[in-house]
């Protein structure tokens, strides 16, 4: 999501790296860039000038400090970095302030309700705030108001039925009785919250408008949403700017933000209407909706990833404890294939694999050239693993056989020997017939695993970082790791952790591979002589 966005903040980033030091000049060359970003987007034309606007004035009086200190360390900052930093707090100001609290009645129950136009994903949302305040404690009602459009009582009473929350409908009557009714049915049934999905139109018009403030006066609701399609642009702002005129909106609920490669709606909304975005829509499962942190959402932008959001996500799915001891235990190395296998199946329920990499702090300049996220990877990957014996899995070093080969000289003398390790390939094409795949699909599965392993080891023998990553509690930490060669480290997938060696030029399908390297031998006989040399010196003294 936000590519738009993020490739303009990116190019301005870029152009300004061989910089001494922020002129007008420069910033207005960054500006361009942001600009067309912004525009291309669909950010509102007259928010695009005054953000522009703001950020001229900052940075041409900011003082550029190329050097400073944080905790003790020196860090170098060049005027791109001060640049993004400027944008950054912008973009948080345009958003922000943050505000997702929803009004809760003292007395009776509370109620919410849903408006919006046709196709906005308002049914669905009523469902996705429901199942957010059940979190929080709360007992939901829902009620199906929307009597015009077909089939959006039985889609309502589909998503109730899924959550296990009630859902009041009475079809044929007109809107304002049922949300009245509702009210009665709600103290009945101990009710606390009402949340009522009324009905939308294509377009706005005076009919939609009556029947939405006939309920307003009928219920009195604490909250009034209004669902917008972040897809549709500029549009968004004009919606949002009708409804409050007529309803006084509390808030904004943005959907299909995940699917939009623009977000200029976003970055308008609050600007242009004064109305906050309260949660927004990540997702198609029920438990995707998120309560909106300009904070966030600025970060992704700028492609700086979204950490504190990461975790949330994180803890839904995981019981901390367990993820605590987990993490310790690969940290150390400890980590075969039935750990894999359950990584991936967290990853999988955190949802979309795009949105939690868009999170990731790792790839500030995007992906490496070549990287494709790909979701059916993680499924591949799982029918390899089940294909696997219990054994295998524990001890995924039972693909490989070791053995040694003589080493000779030019006149076939022998010379010493060297370990060569082969994939045991009768192991290999029992698992590929298993699970339909190739057999160089497994040797690279097996390839890449070791390499996360060593990886996982490295980042457990880091000083300080052991015993504070596990369950990613130490939030701090975690954006340490933005500081890590990922480009590194991705292209050494195709390099095997174990067997003490390099790949051979048999790449990943061949059969040898991990010839110990004749560097690491000829180090080796050099110290042998460095330590017999000092022997006989201290002899002779």
């Amino acid at each position: 999501m936000f590519e738009a966005l993020t490739k303009g903040f990116r190019s301005a980033k870029r152009r300004l790296a061989g910089e001494a030091e922020l002129t007008e000049s420069n910033i207005d060359e960054a500006l361009r860039d942001v600009r067309l970003s912004l525009l291309e987007a669909d950010v509102e034309f007259r928010v695009t000038k005054n953000f522009l606007k703001k950020v001229k004035e900052t940075a041409l009086g900011e003082v550029v400090k190329t050097k400073v200190r944080h905790k003790g360390k020196k860090h170098r900052l060049g005027p791109g970095e001060h640049f993004i930093k400027i944008c950054q707090d912008e973009l948080e100001s345009l958003m922000g302030p943050v505000d997702t609290s929803i009004n809760f009645s003292k007395k009776g129950p509370t109620g919410i309700m849903m408006v919006g136009l046709q196709g906005s994903g308002k049914t669905t949302t009523v469902a996705k705030l429901a199942a957010h305040l059940e979190k929080e404690g709360k007992k939901p009602l829902l009620v199906a108001a929307d009597v015009y459009r077909p089939a959006a009582i039985e889609q309502l009473q589909t998503l109730g039925e899924k959550l296990r929350m009630p859902v009041y409908a009475e079809p044929g009557k007109n809107p304002p009785d049922i949300c009245a009714n509702a009210v009665d049915i709600a103290l009945r049934k101990g009710r606390d919250v009402i949340i009522y999905d009324t009905a939308g139109r294509l377009a706005i018009d005076e009919p939609l408008m009556e029947e939405l403030d006939h309920i307003k006066e009928r219920v009195h609701p604490a909250n009034i949403f209004l669902v917008i399609d972040a897809m549709i642009g500029q549009d968004a702002v004009t919606t949002a700017a009708s409804f409050n005129e007529k309803l006084d909106l509390s808030g904004v609920i943005l959907t299909k933000l995940d699917g939009d490669a623009r977000g200029g709606a976003a970055l308008s909304i609050k600007e242009t209407t004064g109305t906050p975005i309260k949660f927004v829509g990540m997702g198609e499962s029920l438990d995707r909706l998120e309560e909106f942190r300009p904070e966030g959402l600025a970060s992704r932008i700028l492609g700086l990833g979204d950490v504190v959001s990461l975790v949330k996500d994180f803890e839904e799915v995981v019981d901390t404890e367990k993820a605590e001891k987990d993490a310790e235990r690969m940290l150390k190395g400890k980590f075969d294939m039935g750990d894999f296998l359950e990584q991936i199946r967290t990853l999988q329920k955190m949802g979309d694999l795009k949105d939690v990499i868009d999170k990731l702090p790792f790839f500030p300049d995007g992906l490496p050239e070549g990287m494709v996220i790909d979701e059916r990877e993680l499924v591949k990957i799982e029918a390899i693993i089940n294909s696997m014996t219990k054994q295998e899995r524990s001890h995924p070093e039972l693909f490989m056989v070791t053995s040694f080969e003589k080493i000779t000289d030019k006149k076939g003398r022998k010379k010493g020997r060297k370990q060569v390790s082969d994939f045991h390939l009768d192991r290999v094409r029992r698992v590929a017939n298993g699970c339909g795949r190739k057999e160089s699909e497994i040797k690279e599965l097996l390839v890449k695993f070791a390499t996360m392993r060593q990886m996982m080891m490295a980042l457990g023998n880091q000083t300080g970082l052991m015993g504070k990553i596990p369950g990613f509690k130490n939030l701090a930490k975690m954006k340490q790791l933005a500081g890590m060669d990922m480009g590194g480290m991705m292209q050494g997938m195709g390099q095997f952790a174990g067997g003490g060696g390099q790949e051979g030029p048999g790449g990943a399908g061949s059969g040898r591979r991990f010839v110990r390297s004749k560097d690491k031998v000829k180090k080796k006989k050099k110290r042998k002589s460095a330590r017999k040399d000092r022997k006989r010196s201290k002899k002779k003294r």
